[in-house]
């Protein structure tokens, strides 16, 4: 019950308003483009309509940049819980611009309603996984942290079967459709304040141990096993005296380093193995696929159906498989479905089945993406780090996520123009490099508990010291021994 009640105000909203935005672009291209003859008396060309209405849609990876960088402190002052109630402040005021902004005949409001909607999805994006993995135990950390991912994929699906032209994709609606987002804010802020704060932030960075064990047993609903209590008990030791880090702390120190780079690089493969590109343009997508205009809203659906159930099937399989085979998989397996995507393009107009492959290869790379990296990214930063770094250490993946995704949501459309079938060809690229850095270098997180990790990344953060004291023990050994 907590994790629906937190992620339907949650990690939901970043699906939802990644795909609310495809259904209304042309109704918001007319709508820029009369406010502009309305108030200077001049019509826009088509590139200058496409590139303010590239902003709009792009700006909300910048608000959820602000909401990353944000959440951090917002976490530590406020507590898990409190933070992710407050973020709804942007999100009513977002709703509230953008309802009005037809009436006012202003495109700006719709800007700065977007960047309001980001930094509520930010927050929740970052704050949500750290109180799930904090309150799950062990043995289901994973797959509740994953959770998150599921409610993501269903707000995308939630977005684009609202976003049809029958429900409130059409013309006379398109303003109700930009306030929706209010509807999911307001069921969490009925529901949520009925849950417990985090049991490790009561514990560690409010050392309030009665707290901490009551909300484990209102959680549990049983008495705490010993082990977990222990497991906790040990977390608040090796913390204590340490305050909550900065970002720039952790990317100074020696001890996290290899932590810092692998969260750096997975959560920049996120954005920049095009995924989410497909929900920001799913329409050019399929233009260059061949798939008939009329019936591109209908075939958008399954995009989004496809990355749910995969989320589903992910989440009975971390605990199983474990992180690291998702992770590296599901970028093997998008490489691959991105070459044959890219085949099936060039040849589109010579072989009459091809934009069915290539259409086939677009929910196959959804799909893949749905079973590890979607789900995987945002559980690594709560498993890989102690509490005093956590906060930084999501506000380091959000931020990249973020950032990563505003640079593909404006270089898009011009990838597709300027590359038109080989427009994967860069996201291939990016699931071969992280899929084998992850082969390499990222180590199995499953069942364990923070120290084994730790001691794990420790060979890769101290393996020079390691090597040289070896060596230099051995010679110390031998001098001895020839002395005695």
């Amino acid at each position: 019950m907590m994790v629906a009640c937190t992620a339907i105000g949650g990690t939901l909203q970043y699906g939802y308003n990644l795909a609310i935005m495809n259904a209304p672009t042309i109704y918001i291209q007319t709508f820029i483009n009369e406010t502009f003859l309305e108030r200077w008396g001049m019509e826009l060309e088509l590139y200058e309509v496409t590139l303010i209405w590239t902003f709009i849609v792009s700006i909300f990876s910048l608000g959820g940049l602000t909401g990353a960088l944000i959440a951090g402190p917002m976490s530590i002052h406020f507590g898990r819980k409190k933070t992710m109630l407050l973020s709804n402040i942007f999100l009513m005021l977002s709703a509230l611009l953008g309802l009005t902004s037809r009436a006012a005949k202003s495109f700006e409001m719709i800007i700065i309603s977007r960047v309001l909607v980001g930094i509520n999805a930010g927050i929740s994006m970052n704050v949500q996984p750290m109180y799930f993995g904090e309150s799950a135990p062990k043995h289901l950390r994973g797959a509740v942290s994953l959770s998150s991912a599921v409610f993501t994929a269903f707000g995308v699906v939630l977005g684009q079967v609202v976003g049809l032209r029958e429900i409130l994709g059409s013309e006379p609606y398109w303003h109700y459709l930009l306030a929706s987002n209010a509807l999911p804010g307001i069921f969490q802020l009925l529901t949520l304040p009925w849950f417990p704060e985090s049991p490790r932030y009561l514990l560690i960075d409010r050392g309030d141990k009665e707290a901490c064990f009551a909300a484990l047993r209102r959680l549990r609903g049983c008495e705490v096993s010993p082990s977990e209590v222990e497991e906790i008990l040990q977390e608040q030791a090796e913390a204590a005296g340490m305050r909550p880090r900065q970002p720039w702390e952790l990317m100074r120190d020696r001890s996290v380093r290899w932590q810092v780079i692998s969260v750096a690089i997975i959560s920049s493969a996120m954005q920049l193995c095009g995924n989410d590109s497909i929900y920001f343009y799913a329409s050019y997508v399929f233009q260059e696929a061949g798939i008939a205009p009329a019936a591109i809203q209908y075939v958008t659906i399954g995009t989004g159906t496809c990355e749910f159930t995969a989320c589903i099937i992910s989440n009975l399989l971390i605990e199983r498989q474990g992180r690291r085979l998702l992770l590296m998989g599901g970028y093997v397996f998008m490489a691959g479905w991105a070459v044959v995507f890219t085949v099936a393009l060039c040849f589109e107009h010579k072989v009459s089945w091809m934009p069915y492959l290539s259409m086939a290869c677009v929910f196959t790379y959804i799909l893949s993406f749905g079973m590890g990296p979607a789900g995987v990214t945002g559980v690594l930063p709560t498993e890989i780090f102690n509490q005093a770094s956590r906060p930084a250490a999501y506000m380091i993946a959000g931020s990249l996520m973020w950032l990563n995704l505003f640079i593909v949501g404006m270089v898009f459309p011009f990838i597709v123009g300027g590359l038109g079938q080989f427009c994967f060809v860069p996201f291939c690229a990016v699931c071969v490099v992280t899929a084998l850095y992850i082969g390499f270098f990222l180590p199995e997180t499953k069942g364990k508990t923070l120290s084994d990790i730790a001691t794990e990344f420790n060979q890769l953060n101290f393996r020079k010291q390691q090597d040289g004291g070896q060596a230099e023990y051995k010679l110390g050994e031998v001098q001895h021994s020839t002395a005695l």
